[in-house]
């Protein structure tokens, strides 16, 4: 996705990207990471950006705060019809949520090279075992979203 303007499909999904990457810069000592997940019209049901440091929470990564933000938005678990965008490519852990929660599609920034299990490093949401195959798209807005990385990783080394 260097370089041009997004078009088509992916484009589509450019305002959610915009309100994840705002989640992520808000993340403070966090690892900047955002997400949001929209209802089947599109509309922001959950926001959620890691929050391991501040709630000493192994779990709080911002893919499981922003499902849990939208199960009690809709007074259920099941996000059935709903859309996961986020900034970094899911965990394992994040990825195993998407599917317990049964989010059909997946829009992520950049890929996650030590621990991305949406096909970089291992590919959970496409295991048969698992359920059916969650729809994953990737690259938005991947430069902008991999500069956040690198510079926090940057100013700790």
């Amino acid at each position: 996705m260097a370089g041009g303007p997004l078009t088509g499909y992916l484009a589509s999904f450019e305002p959610a990207m915009r309100q994840a990457i705002a989640e992520a810069k808000a993340a403070g000592a966090d690892v900047p990471v955002g997400a949001v997940v929209l209802d089947n019209g599109g509309s922001i049901i959950g926001r959620g950006r890691n929050q391991r440091e501040a709630a000493a929470d192994p779990t709080a990564h911002a893919e499981i705060v922003a499902m849990r933000e939208a199960g009690v938005s809709r007074r259920n678990w099941r996000l059935d019809d709903c859309t996961l965008v986020v900034t970094l490519e899911p965990c394992t852990m994040c990825a195993g949520a998407l599917l317990a929660a049964r989010v059909p599609r997946l829009i992520y920034g950049t890929d996650d090279p030590q621990a991305g299990a949406a096909g970089s490093v291992w590919d959970v949401l496409h295991d048969p075992r698992l359920g059916p195959p969650v729809e994953v798209r990737s690259g938005l807005l991947a430069s902008e979203c991999a500069a956040m990385l690198r510079g926090f990783f940057g100013e700790r080394r």
